[in-house]
């Protein structure tokens, strides 16, 4: 498109005076502020770690009362500055599944009693409690003494636990005795 001089006052004319006219229109049509979005303060947003594998991902989850709106990848984690794979983005399910709670996911131990072909629910003192007292019998059962160890146990740690759980969990293992300490970083 050509534009001449006189074309071009003629627009630009045109444009302030609509600009001047849409200022004074009654009620403040156009100068009106924008409505506050309601969700906008009531809408948590919480840093996580991915607990699908041992990379320990960063994800922030945006979250709605008791509901979860988003799933992304933090931009500002070290290890995947944002991405996420799909089982990553579908960490929603763990929670939730359509918006409501997911029915399948386990909020209670199960226990299945050597040779039982059926789970039961206990509760978790008496899970932890029986853990405790099977470690116990299995160091002392396995002891060696000379070297102040027991063979029979192992340790892996995962990926999603930071440097002081990893210290704390090394410390607990070795006050037990156990050698076989690892972690799925060096695997």
């Amino acid at each position: 498109m050509e534009l001449n001089r006189r074309d071009f006052l003629k627009l630009s004319g045109t444009g302030l005076s609509a600009a001047v006219a849409f200022a004074f229109l009654p009620d403040g049509t156009v100068m009106a502020a924008p409505r506050e979005f309601p969700l906008k303060t009531k809408v948590k947003e919480t840093t996580t770690i991915c607990c699908y594998c041992g990379v320990g991902c960063g994800a922030i989850v945006a979250a709605y009362g008791d509901g979860i709106i988003k799933i992304e990848g933090d931009p500002d984690h070290p290890i995947n500055e944002g991405a996420l794979c799909s089982k990553g983005l579908a960490m929603s399910q763990i929670h939730q599944v359509n918006g409501k709670p997911n029915q399948y996911r386990l909020t209670k131990p199960l226990y299945r009693a050597p040779n039982a072909t059926e789970w039961e629910e206990k509760s978790w003192g008496w899970m932890i409690e029986t853990i405790a007292r099977r470690v116990k019998a299995t160091r002392d059962k396995y002891w060696t003494g000379r070297a102040s160890r027991t063979d029979a146990i192992a340790s892996l740690g995962g990926g999603e636990l930071d440097n002081e759980e990893c210290y704390l969990l090394s410390k607990m293992n070795r006050a037990l005795g156990v050698v076989y300490l690892e972690h799925c970083a060096r695997i």
